[in-house]
């Protein structure tokens, strides 16, 4: 079994280097990246905007994710709500999404109507229309939507809460989908400064993958992009930074609605960086180890199994961001069982950990089951698409993107356990408990 694991491995990794990436700059400052795959005859179509909801100006959160929805509005040359039928009649999907650090829209169809794409995403680029009753409209659309996403799950709350003093400076303390009482306010000036100052292709990356051929991407990117101007507007990202970080934060949010209490804590860390990615390689793996796995990791098997303290235990790292991340934990205690003591054996596993290191079996695994997953989330258009229109939004590199699978085969067990004694420090937490009323009390 471990040699066919192993074997498995080495193919994908075959496959995944023989991924052709190529890029482009037009005149007007647009980056164009062309990932080939000519598996199927289809492609996915994605325009990135470095501008996410961690650029807004105070005072107007929302803004991002609400121009998200108002980019669907229409042009003088395309109807409210006809790009998606567009799409769609020729058989193919499209959507958007908004994050803390960029904008994506995209499109997902046959290949040879990759064109068609390329003349709705440059119309809307710079030419949206909006109206007082499209910005009604759209608004009520996104409070409804915080609504049933947020303020109606108390696990969102704990969550939006515990960013917000995770980040005592920064704003990744904001949530993407914006303060309620700010939301209300945004106006139909506020989308179209806002769009008018970041929606240019100086701002943007366009990344299209699957069924094409490059020279023929960049003439079409060229003919379709090349005409729009792009915007003075736009400026260096430079965001508020996080003061020192000298006590723990802690929050205890109780709800009626609350049917599986869980204890969850995040700590401030290092994110990917253009040419420096060992540390956020070594968290990577970490996190894997402790808790990646929901029956074989140092968590799952001493809380789960061992002890049968709780009913789940994981942890979480992701380190796509622009700027510092969070490494966290959350573990659901078993019936019965109080907040406090699943927060103790929490603690007495941690403990434990630093204590005796990485058990080298279990590394060994763990990086065989991290290159197989890489491999496999990259394994469609859409997913590789994503991949390098995330990396580059960030400030990445198409050379990081590609040395990233190696870097997490080459960190060391040293490696890890300096990551660990360096992200799992107190003074840069916040633990936070999601419990019933009755409990709290």
């Amino acid at each position: 079994m471990r040699l066919a694991l192993g074997f498995a491995v080495a193919l994908m990794a075959g496959a995944a280097a023989a991924d052709t990436v190529s890029t482009f700059k037009l005149d007007n400052g647009m980056d164009v990246v062309v990932i080939e795959d000519h598996r199927a005859p289809v492609v996915v179509h994605m325009v990135w905007y470095r501008i996410g909801s961690a650029d807004e100006p105070a005072g107007h959160s929302g803004i991002a994710h609400f121009l998200e929805h108002l980019m669907f509005q229409g042009t003088e040359e395309v109807a409210p709500g006809d790009l998606s039928k567009i799409v769609s009649a020729q058989g193919g999907s499209d959507n958007a999404f908004t994050t803390l650090d960029y904008t994506a829209y995209f499109q997902r169809v046959a290949a040879d109507r990759l064109d068609l794409m390329m003349t709705l995403e440059a119309d809307r680029m710079r030419n949206l229309n909006l109206t007082e009753d499209d910005v009604t409209t759209e608004r009520q659309v996104i409070l409804e939507e915080r609504g049933e996403r947020t303020d109606s799950d108390p696990g969102a709350l704990l969550g939006e809460q515990m960013a917000a003093a995770q980040y005592m400076n920064h704003p990744y303390g904001t949530p993407v989908i914006g303060w309620r009482h700010e939301m209300a306010a945004l106006s139909r000036q506020d989308a179209l400064d806002f769009y008018q100052a970041n929606y240019a292709p100086n701002n943007a990356i366009l990344v299209v993958a699957g069924d094409v051929v490059p020279a023929e991407v960049l003439a079409m990117a060229k003919a379709h992009y090349g005409p729009v101007p792009p915007s003075d507007r736009i400026t260096p990202r430079v965001r508020p930074t996080e003061p020192p970080q000298l006590s723990e934060r802690r929050l205890v949010l109780a709800d009626a609605r609350v049917a599986q209490p869980y204890v969850i804590r995040t700590y401030l860390a290092a994110e990917r960086n253009p040419g420096d990615q060992r540390e956020a390689a070594a968290l990577k793996l970490l996190a894997e180890l402790l808790g990646g796995n929901p029956t074989t990791s140092v968590l799952a098997r001493a809380l789960q199994f061992d002890t049968q303290k709780a009913v789940y235990a994981a942890a979480f790292y992701d380190g796509m961001s622009l700027d510092a991340d969070t490494f966290g934990f959350v573990v659901v205690p078993v019936p019965g069982q109080s907040l406090g003591d699943t927060e103790a054996a929490l603690d007495a596993v941690l403990d434990k950990f630093l204590t005796e290191g990485v058990n080298a079996e279990e590394f060994a695994r763990i990086k065989a089951q991290v290159r197989a997953a890489e491999i496999y989330g990259r394994d469609n258009v859409q997913g590789r698409a994503r991949t390098y229109g995330a990396a580059l939004s960030i400030g990445l590199t198409v050379q990081d993107v590609q040395d990233w699978a190696t870097i997490l085969q080459d960190v060391t067990a040293e490696e890890v356990m300096a990551a660990a004694n360096k992200v799992l420090n107190r003074k840069q937490a916040v633990t936070g408990w999601l419990t019933t009323e009755e409990a709290a009390e």
